[in-house]
């Protein structure tokens, strides 16, 4: 079976993680901080606070925002669940608002018409590697006295408007699972141009720990002591991880500049196939290409993953709107809420795309595309 995303480890990285082994930290040490420098400067030279998953990323930036019940995140559907979950588990309402039809990212017009006054953060999510529509959504989020959000889970790497993501939005988490434009195995980061929200990050990361001598509130109790002032987890990434993801990120352009190449050679296999649509990108995005979200145009969808799948090519849906999860129609939310997100799920099927991928295989998965459709040779 061809995957439909793969991690690409090299010597380099084996050894990165090998010498971690033999060394005195294997976690909470110095490559965790190397690891979030190197981050750093790929993601406009903003904090970074290096945690456990995306998912933990998403957690602890909500957390960091001073998200909890009373308060609402206006997000798109069109993501894996956790961009909502995360905010919910904190207590807030999440309301979903439609996504642009061309790039499944979330409409700034949409966005500013779900806005209440207890909105506190707008989150937006870099769908399938194209960033978000910074400029208006940034200016809606603070016009309405809200942070904005970016979920780059599948967009580190890429710029927008000449800006690296990481450096659009007052938060931005990222996600390193193993099919991610590079990874620690699992693993993410929270990064932000805010010193009090990468602060906050930080804290939440370590259980909320302080001991700061200075913002103790018992210092004389020993040099032993710290205290939690407010509620955290361990969301610690271990330098293991850490070490691996420093080396990765030595190859993040040729990454993303093979991915780009791949995305390429689908758009010219594919561009006479009525039936079917290839993914958009607006002037001014340089996407990190991590997904090839094709969309079938003519009700087919269906047909075409099981006819893919037979022949052993691995593709995948992204996403089932975020709402349509059982545990959010049962807090009442209704399907037919975000048509055009509704609308691009069901036409959506993502084709292989990882940096070892040979020009073969593409032109093999783009044939057999073709052949469904009946395009001959």
């Amino acid at each position: 079976m061809l995957p439909y995303g793969r991690q690409s480890i090299s010597d380099d990285d084996v050894e990165a993680v090998t010498a971690v082994l033999g060394s005195d930290w294997l976690t909470t040490g110095p490559a965790v901080t190397r690891f979030e420098d190197d981050l750093s400067a790929h993601s406009g030279g903003h904090g970074v606070v290096a945690v456990t998953s995306g998912t933990a990323a998403l957690h602890v930036a909500y957390a960091a925002a001073g998200i909890g019940p009373g308060d609402d995140v206006v997000t798109s559907p069109l993501t894996f669940v956790a961009t909502a979950s995360a905010a919910a588990l904190l207590g807030a309402r999440v309301i979903f608002a439609d996504v642009s039809e061309d790039t499944g990212n979330l409409d700034p017009g949409a966005a500013k018409a779900a806005l209440t006054p207890a909105t506190k953060v707008v989150a937006g999510v870099d769908y399938a590697g194209h960033p978000i529509d910074a400029e208006p959504l940034r200016a809606l989020a603070h016009d309405a006295g809200a942070l904005l959000l970016e979920d780059a889970a599948h967009s580190v790497g890429g710029r927008w408007q000449g800006r690296p993501v990481g450096d659009l939005a007052d938060l931005t988490t990222l996600s390193f699972f193993p099919t991610k434009n590079l990874t620690t195995a699992e693993g993410g980061a929270v990064v932000s141009p805010s010193e009090s929200l990468t602060a906050g990050a930080r804290s939440f990361r370590n259980h909320g720990l302080v001991r700061d001598p200075g913002a103790l509130r018992f210092p004389d109790e020993g040099p032993w002591h710290q205290e939690v002032h407010a509620f955290g987890l361990n969301y610690r990434l271990p330098d293991v991880l850490a070490a691996l993801g420093s080396s990765q990120l030595t190859r993040l352009e040729a990454f993303s500049a093979r991915r780009a190449e791949i995305h390429a050679r689908y758009d010219t296999a594919l561009a006479d196939v009525a039936e079917v649509r290839t993914p958009s990108r607006r002037e001014g995005a340089e996407p990190a290409w991590h997904l090839y979200p094709l969309r079938v145009l003519d009700g087919r969808r269906r047909a075409l993953f099981e006819f893919l799948r037979e022949r052993g090519i691995g593709v995948q849906v992204n996403y089932v709107p975020a709402y349509w999860h059982p545990v959010f129609a049962d807090l009442g939310y209704r399907r037919g809420l975000c048509p055009v997100a509704e609308e691009y799920y069901r036409q959506e099927v993502s084709l292989p795309l990882f940096p070892a991928l040979a020009d073969d295989d593409v032109d093999r998965v783009s044939a057999l595309v073709r052949e469904f459709f009946g395009y001959g040779g």
